[in-house]
């Protein structure tokens, strides 16, 4: 199928984006808004440039703090909503997991609840527009130690906030490994909370296994190590632990990847695990979702059949009861089937 054609089906299919960044979908025009709040000027062509000119994880890393630092009134957090809200629609994605990071702006003396009212206010804004539905995962962060870690969970828990479901385990996985944070999952579980961590990303499968032994997650951010070690391959294609896989991140981290043709995604799927397609950070890397479905597509070798599966999978993976996600991939293939009969010149 050419790319055009491609782009066409894709975005007429719905689908859930499980591994997102909030603060990553930030446009340039957000970014503007932000700086002139703060400097009362324009950001100059070459400083907006220089914010998304780096080459490794670090120069990533020190951009994605840059732009945190623009927030400076908690007000400032609803300017995502439009971003949010934009890139659903031009992804035609009907369902959303996304990643909230409280922990830089708790440090500036900001309020849990507050911005909690902020996130479900921007949620209820994108269901009443548009339709979509979006939920949050808190990110506890393995970058500022255990107490920290606690803390967050503490806030999720005396928040009672619906529209956020669950919390995880974000940062090094290697300087703050799984098994450090495991008291804080145990409470996060009788709390009834949903639990995930980022695993298997810049280290081995121990970081996998350790999560889903110690940390009991339902779900592991990225795992690409687990291409590497065929047993535990195998262990989770039989225990269907979904794996939230960001080809474009992956790459560009380059710790087991250094390009989309050489991503394990395809062996993963080909052994029985249950993945989904994410961006990780779609302004960071340059990347949407329907680009992720492109690459795999083309690179990789993936069937249509199997793009339309890998849909589907997205929903199954979701925290949502089992009656939506039939209800959700029920629509992927009325949606799909209803394109190719109004496209019969394009073949399966």
């Amino acid at each position: 199928m050419k790319k055009k054609e491609f782009y066409n089906l894709l975005k007429s299919v719905p689908k859930a984006e499980l591994h997102l960044h909030e603060e990553a979908v930030i446009s340039k025009e957000t970014i503007n808004k932000l700086y002139k709040e703060n400097l009362d000027a324009d950001i100059s062509e070459e400083d907006m440039k220089s914010l998304f000119d780096y080459k490794d994880l670090a120069g990533f890393l020190d951009s994605f703090i840059a732009i945190q630092k623009f927030f400076t009134k908690i007000e400032n957090l609803y300017y995502i909503t439009d971003d949010l809200e934009s890139y659903l629609l031009d992804n035609n994605i009907s369902y959303c997991e996304t990643f909230f990071s409280p922990t830089s702006h708790l440090k500036k003396g900001w309020d849990f609840k507050e911005m909690s009212k902020l996130l479900s206010d921007g949620a209820e804004k994108i269901l009443r527009d548009t339709g979509r539905t979006v939920r949050y995962i808190v990110d506890v962060s393995r970058s500022f130690g255990l107490e920290n870690a606690q803390r967050n969970l503490d806030l999720v828990i005396q928040a009672q906030n619906p529209y956020i479901i669950g919390i995880g385990l974000g940062g090094n996985e290697e300087a703050a490994p799984a098994k450090d944070f495991q008291s804080v999952f145990e409470n996060a579980i009788k709390a009834g909370l949903h639990v995930v961590a980022h695993a298997g990303e810049t280290v081995d499968s121990w970081s996998m296994k350790d999560s889903i032994q110690l940390l009991h997650v339902e779900r592991i951010g990225h795992g690409i190590s687990a291409a590497y070690d065929e047993p535990f391959m195998k262990e989770l294609a039989e225990n269907q632990i979904p794996l939230e896989i960001s080809p474009t991140s992956n790459t560009f981290i380059g710790k087991y990847v250094k390009s989309i043709k050489e991503h394990p995604i395809k062996k993963l799927y080909d052994a029985g695990v249950n993945v989904t397609l994410n961006t990780d950070d779609p302004t960071f890397f340059k990347v949407s979702l329907i680009d992720e479905y492109w690459n795999v597509y083309k690179n990789l070798k993936f069937s249509l059949d199997e793009i339309k599966q890998l849909i589907k999978n997205g929903f199954n993976a979701a925290f949502i009861s089992d009656e939506e996600k039939k209800r959700r991939c029920d629509e992927v293939e009325d949606k799909w089937r209803a394109w190719f009969q109004s496209h019969p010149q394009v073949k399966l």
